[in-house]
């Protein structure tokens, strides 16, 4: 979920507010707050843990809420998960540990440390090389699922074996999410069960549509509606996430305001592109 801001750069917490309950009435299970798509570099924790009381406020049990409390120091990562399950959170996502890039050996202690630290919350992995500097091999991965409370992994490697891999040796009941819109249908056919998805905002329901079509045995109605939003899946990453996503609420109606700095807005050039795709999909 995109975290509104005001004009003058603020939490715009009334949105927020809104903008949780819609994703939960338009397709969302769940509401992950705080990820990359909701510009966590660029928040302080006391705004995270305002923004995780108020979306689970908003949700009120129709979907899931997961808190983004990742962090490249482990410490730090132990105590906004508290923090996020004595807030009642669902669950809460983690991050690989980005710019210091430990070993494998280091990712899987700081994972387990933090799952330790928090044994009643469910912890799904991130992985995002593109963003993190290095990949959590399957290896890693693997060992990681053995952990009671690690449930899931975000995958955003991009690497169709890897995920084949993970799938064939952990448990029944651990889940894989793509972390690309356009790679869940690919991912899905590796075992993967959904996505964490940023193209959710505009068209949740035909993605939702299009995994359940797949999971009911309907490839056809699933490949039809992966075909039709690709262009719009393909079309939010013309820039770096969640710039695109942000100017498709805006140019929607959904006052989400502009990023925090370093993030800038679409170029004009990009923004007309951007506009193109969502008028062909009748989304403006």
């Amino acid at each position: 979920m995109v975290t509104p801001f005001t004009v003058e750069g603020q939490v715009n917490y009334g949105m927020v507010e809104k903008l949780a309950d819609y994703l939960v009435t338009h397709g969302s299970d769940g509401i992950v707050v705080c990820g990359t798509t909701g510009e966590s570099p660029t928040l302080s924790w006391q705004e995270e843990y305002e923004l995780f009381s108020i979306v689970k406020k908003a949700v009120n049990g129709r979907g899931k809420v997961i808190a983004g409390t990742g962090s490249n120091s482990t410490s730090e990562a132990i105590e906004a998960t508290q923090q996020a399950a004595k807030l009642g959170l669902d669950g809460s996502l983690q991050v690989v540990p980005y710019y210091n890039k430990p070993p494998q050996e280091g990712l899987y202690e700081h994972f387990c440390a933090i799952a330790k630290a928090c044994p009643d919350l469910p912890v799904m992995l991130y992985n995002i090389p593109g963003r993190t500097g290095q990949n959590m091999t399957p290896e890693t991965i693997i060992k990681l699922a053995a952990v009671d409370n690690i449930v899931a992994v975000k995958e955003a490697s991009g690497n169709l074996e890897q995920t084949c891999k993970i799938y064939c040796h952990t448990p029944e009941n651990f889940a894989i999410y793509s972390g690309d819109d356009f790679l869940t249908l690919p991912l899905m056919t590796c075992g993967a069960v959904g996505v964490v998805s940023v193209a959710s905002h505009l068209v949740g329901e035909e993605i939702q549509g299009m995994i359940q079509a797949f999971l009911t045995g309907d490839a056809a109605k699933a490949i039809e509606i992966n075909l039709k939003l690709f262009p719009l899946f393909k079309g939010l990453f013309c820039a770096t996430n969640p710039i695109p996503i942000k100017a498709a609420l805006n140019l929607v109606g959904w006052e989400v305001g502009g990023l925090r700095l370093p993030l800038c807005s679409l170029s004009p050039e990009l923004e007309e592109g951007l506009a193109k795709i969502m008028q062909e999909l009748a989304l403006i």
